[in-house]
């Protein structure tokens, strides 16, 4: 009898833990699977998203596409960017496709032409666009002359919206883009322009900080329709066909560059959110709000030209408010005059707030990125500043990877090393009266700065 008694209890024991076991198994195996996309499961089954997969949720709800299977390399200084693109361009089959806010007149562009010259000559389709105004506010314009002696060695170049006199209707939506595209299967973006100054920097400003990357992927072929829409703009010619896409397989051709070392490399989940006036006219606004008010944990974020919107301010403000810790670093230093003090205003204002303001000092930093939660991170073009949040034509790379993200951090700590913190009496002694009143003055202006 007590043998019986024994077994039904180990028998109804049995039961309970295989019926707990067949409850829990789905909520576990549902937590796990929505892991990987981004939530988690909180108290009484709430869902909780993440920043990363809120951000994505809400670009593509604006039209930005994403794919999961890129890899992207981070470019840190222009003799990097420049080596790297130079070897890829060495090695090209089929086409070469740039779009530069301006080619400045000088050696490393005329490096650049050569490198392109030489595979035009093979028979490779080059092709090239330059702004107008990116053209003519440089203090080494191309002329005439050296447009045409590059168009003698086959490359077709084109000049968007070329400066025309009174100028004053040729100074908005201006291309502000920078993308290389090779053989439609690699591909190059961020806040370079071609100059020698982002390897030799200037007499004034000293060393020029920008940050490039290289993508292989799917989203080569989203620039390489950025591109041809751009073309066929200036040009008027319509490019199309497989051969500019990449398919199924990346050049595995083009070796010798510089690797992506993540181990999530050729899997990284990047979205294009391009600028175009009329047709996506809010998005890099959109994305930095968002991005700003999705962060649970940390911001940190490098811009050159910090004018910002009230919707930007606000954004930042709260952000504050909910505890995220937000880090900016500015430059002391600038290439153009009274945007800095706007946004010296405004850094002094969100210190104020509780935010972390870095002063980078040896040199001027032309770098665009933003790092949120360790989570996502973003390299381009835009700047935070009317141009390029309401005028210009724009593009930047949404990276959906912590490792990429991680790597953006740790140059943003090594930038802070030559940087000094923001505090009130530091702000005093830094800024004159007079300094601080052209600030104030220069913030009334950001609409149009």
């Amino acid at each position: 009898m007590k043998k019986v008694i024994e077994n039904k209890q180990i028998k109804n024991a049995i039961t309970i833990v295989m019926a707990l076991y067949c409850v829990l198994s789905p909520i576990k195996t549902f937590a796990e699977n929505n892991r990987k996309i981004g939530y988690s499961i909180g108290p009484a089954d709430t869902i909780i998203y993440r920043a990363d997969s809120l951000i994505v949720k809400q670009l593509r709800k604006k039209g930005v596409r994403f794919s999961h299977n890129n890899s992207v390399t981070l470019l840190t200084t222009g003799q990097e960017k420049f080596d790297d693109l130079f070897k890829a361009i060495d090695q090209a089959k089929s086409s070469i496709h740039l779009e530069y806010f301006n080619f400045r007149n000088d050696s490393i562009n005329n490096e650049l032409i050569r490198h392109l010259a030489a595979k035009a000559k093979e028979g490779v389709e080059v092709r090239a666009i330059f702004d107008g105004f990116g053209n003519a506010s440089n203090n080494r314009p191309m002329k005439k002359h050296n447009i045409e002696a590059i168009r003698k060695q086959g490359i077709e170049i084109y000049e968007f919206k070329p400066m025309e006199f009174p100028w004053l209707q040729d100074i908005f939506n201006r291309d502000h883009r920078k993308i290389v595209i090779i053989d439609g299967k690699i591909a190059y973006t961020g806040g370079m322009n071609v100059a020698d100054y982002y390897i030799k920097g200037t007499e004034i400003v000293g060393f020029w900080h920008d940050m490039h990357c290289r993508i292989e992927g799917d989203e080569v072929n989203t620039l390489q329709k950025i591109f041809l829409r751009m073309w066929f703009l200036v040009s008027g010619q319509k490019v199309y066909g497989a051969k500019y896409y990449r398919g199924i397989t990346n050049a595995d051709y083009i070796n010798d560059l510089k690797k992506d070392t993540c181990r999530s490399a050729g899997n990284k989940m990047v979205g294009i959110i391009n600028r175009e006036p009329h047709v996506t006219k809010d998005i890099i606004r959109y994305f930095y709000i968002n991005a700003i008010n999705d962060a649970k944990d940390s911001i940190k974020l490098i811009n050159p030209y910090f004018t910002l919107s009230h919707s930007l301010k606000k954004a930042f403000r709260n952000a504050i408010k909910r505890g995220v810790k937000v880090e900016i670093l500015l430059s002391v230093k600038s290439d153009i005059p009274l945007t800095p003090d706007c946004g010296f205003f405004n850094a002094h204002q969100l210190m104020k707030a509780g935010c972390q303001i870095w002063l980078y000092k040896p040199g001027f930093h032309h770098t665009k990125i933003i790092m949120v939660d360790g989570l996502f991170c973003t390299v381009g073009s835009a700047n935070l500043n009317a141009r390029s949040l309401r005028w210009d034509r724009e593009e930047n790379a949404v990276i959906i990877d912590a490792c990429t993200t991680h790597e953006l951090n740790q140059f943003f700590e090594q930038q802070k090393k030559d940087s000094f913190l923001l505090t009130e009496e530091k702000w005093k002694q830094w800024r004159t009266p007079w300094q601080r009143f052209r600030g104030w003055f220069a913030h009334l202006l950001s609409p149009f700065l």
